[in-house]
């Protein structure tokens, strides 16, 4: 019944297959990965749907959100945070593993997610830019968990 923000992530033959979630919600957590799992393999714009034919080389994984913080670009730690940039009606949200699994320094994390929200990649520095992080509980098929330490934002 608990209520967070949570992505799932949908990966065939170690390649991003589809992602959804959720920042904020209203549903209880079982709810809201359900319907992020539907719209992954069925609606992530960047993919075709999945088809049938694939669900056995299908990898998932879900991510829990912590609440989300205001943090000091200074204070982000590369594995740990993930981070959502907003600027007026635009934001863009990266979960931590992408800056891991893309191999991003800092200053990098900063403007993917910058344009992940569809602004240039220096617009993090900017004085409207809201820059808020966030932890994840990562869970992966097959048991791996990924829990890391609290966040200090």
């Amino acid at each position: 019944m608990e209520k967070r923000g949570v992505f799932v992530t949908l990966h065939a033959r170690g390649r991003l297959r589809g992602c959804i979630g959720v920042i904020e919600t209203v549903e209880p957590l079982a709810e809201s990965i359900a319907r992020c799992a539907a719209g992954a393999a069925l609606h992530d714009p960047r993919f075709s749907p999945v088809r049938v034919e694939e669900l056995p080389e299908l990898r998932i994984e879900i991510s829990l959100l912590s609440p989300l913080e205001p943090i000091l670009p200074e204070k982000i730690e590369i594995g740990k945070h993930g981070l959502l940039i907003s600027q007026s009606s635009k934001r863009g949200l990266l979960l931590p593993q992408v800056a891991v699994e893309h191999k991003l320094a800092r200053e990098q994390f900063l403007e993917e997610t910058c344009r992940k929200a569809g602004l240039s990649a220096g617009a993090w520095q900017e004085p409207e830019s809201r820059i808020l992080g966030f932890t994840c509980e990562v869970f992966r098929e097959g048991g791996d968990t990924e829990e890391p330490p609290p966040a200090v934002v």
